[in-house]
């Protein structure tokens, strides 16, 4: 018996004229869809073709092959075959769409309404360069790999009850990475390199530094330090193991400089602070065919919400906004800023092409598993995180993020390296969505992790803040989530944990971008 149910009750169509809608629940071979009596579709009915699994697409019309396919009002790929009304339409029947897309720049700026009601604020810790922390941590910034293990046995000494004299102190974080030497000085890598060890040095939630290195290697600790206008009440150490004695030396040297630092920090309180002291990183991981409809507009409301106070918000990722620029393009506020995005595309064509790529080998296999087919259909949702203010900045990896407003930097896809770049350039909270469940944390920053559906949430409970799949089971709307979010945000920067907090998830992830030659 064939089953029959409503179409509105099955499928999300996101535009009127798209030729696919979404699939909220897994859809079997002849299931008879009933349609809304208005006529957009033109028949009354519809039968599935193939089996379509919850998150995946049905096409509502049919597409010639070659022809393009619609989703957001834009296009997704280019039909690789005939596409008849009710198939799934997927990697076997939809590829990438290579035609030039129009750029507009500042076309569609928007300025976004002053929010009524009182001002909002939040606790943090107020640094004597005026900036606002909302964590109270010791770093441990390491100038080169060769340093990592010591690093991690002093950090090692500060775990468990070692801390519970300094109520205040929110941990001791070595932050280690596997380069450092090697690199040639002058190159682009080396230069990422240390633009990002200094973006942790000088980070607002590092309250307290040791800067450890070896003493032979060509990033030298030193260099991390010098010319950077450090706060005057951070205090700073710096250890180099072959001048130290070696590591044993070393290792109670560290410990005792943290020892002596520890009492200063603890005796850091919060207090209230206008939102607009906000940086906000916007990110996105094991994406799904929910991510552009649920946690990402709730995350871009929210953005708003933060901007329209006078905050600011981080957009990263350049491979996941290709083919969704031309949307940023327009909001541009100015020819300037709208050119500095287009040429780190470019720079990212010349990249991948180099590796024997495209930016179309983007999405992963857990993105297609979740319904997304190319870096099209990726990258119009993905840039739903950034809301509808006007972008007023582009910034390479790591770089200080010192405009207000919504911004964008330039970062992998890859999600470890790609906050890791957010954090460095600045932000002091983080929001990061997940279709297929990541478990990503950022020390010194906290990230929320929010889950763009309801059976990923409740899987992984444990290891998400916030539900944002409600949006399609109808009990909650994008606006209402991102008020949600919007005052999750606030309680976090405060000082609430979240779940990558309370596992002491963020260390492992510290991962700089390496690029160049390694001689």
């Amino acid at each position: 018996m064939t089953a029959t149910t409503d179409l509105a009750d099955a499928v999300l169509v996101l535009r009127p004229d798209d030729h696919v809608g979404v699939a909220t629940r897994d859809l079997q071979d002849g299931t008879q869809l009933t349609l809304d009596a208005d006529g957009t579709l033109a028949r009354t009915s519809l039968v599935v073709r193939q089996s379509v699994p919850r998150g995946h697409k049905l096409a509502l019309r049919p597409v010639a092959a070659g022809e393009q396919v619609r989703k957001y009002g834009q296009s997704i790929g280019r039909a690789t075959r005939d596409i008849a009304v009710g198939d799934h339409v997927h990697t076997h029947n939809l590829g990438m769409d290579d035609e030039d897309r129009e750029y507009e720049v500042g076309t569609a700026r928007v300025r976004l309404p002053t929010p009524a009601g009182p001002s909002r604020t939040f606790d943090g810790y107020r640094r004597a360069d005026g900036r606002w922390g909302t964590r109270n941590y010791v770093g441990i910034v390491t100038s080169v790999n060769c340093s990592a293990s010591t690093a991690r046995l002093v950090a090692d000494q500060f775990r468990g009850r070692a801390l519970d004299a300094f109520p205040h102190v929110d941990g001791v974080v070595a932050l280690t990475h596997d380069t450092g030497c090697g690199l040639v000085p002058t190159s682009e890598g080396a230069q990422i390199t240390r633009r990002t060890l200094r973006g942790y040095a000088d980070h607002p939630n590092i309250a307290a530094l040791l800067v450890l290195g070896l003493g032979c290697e060509m990033l030298p600790a030193q260099s991390l330090l010098d010319g950077l206008d450090l706060p005057a009440d951070k205090p700073v150490r710096t250890l180099v193991i072959q001048e130290s004695g070696g590591i044993r030396a070393t290792v109670r040297a560290g410990v005792a400089a943290i020892e002596e630092m520890l009492p200063a920090v603890d005796a850091l309180r919060r207090s209230p602070a206008p939102v607009s002291e906000l940086v906000l990183g916007l990110n996105c991981g094991g994406s799904d065919g929910y991510s552009g409809i649920t946690a990402n507009p709730a995350l871009g409301y929210a953005s708003d919400l933060l901007v329209a106070r006078g905050g600011t918000s981080i957009l990263a990722e350049t491979p996941e906004v290709f083919g969704a620029e031309h949307l940023l393009l327009r909001r541009a506020v100015s020819r300037e800023v709208g050119q500095k995005l287009l040429d780190r595309i470019d720079w990212w064509k010349q990249y991948t092409a180099a590796g024997g790529g495209t930016l179309d080998n983007n999405p992963s296999p857990g993105n297609k598993a979740g319904g997304l087919t190319t870096i099209l259909e990726k990258s119009l949702g993905a840039v739903a995180k950034g809301g509808t203010a006007e972008l007023a900045a582009v910034y390479e990896y790591a770089e200080p993020v010192r405009t207000r407003g919504f911004t964008f930097m330039d970062t992998p896809g890859y999600d470890p390296v790609s906050v890791t770049g957010i954090v460095a350039g600045g932000a002091t909270v983080v929001v990061f969505t997940t279709g297929r469940g990541s478990v990503l944390g950022c020390k010194p920053t906290p990230s929320i992790k929010v889950a763009t559906n309801t059976a990923t949430y409740l899987r992984m409970r444990e290891d998400m803040d916030l539900n944002a799949g409600r949006i399609v089971d109808g009990t909650a709307t994008v606006a209402s989530v991102g008020e949600e979010l919007f005052d999750l945000m606030v309680e976090v920067a405060s000082g609430r944990q979240t779940v990558s907090e309370e596992l002491d998830l963020g260390a492992d992830e510290f991962v700089p971008w390496q690029l160049g030659a390694v001689t």
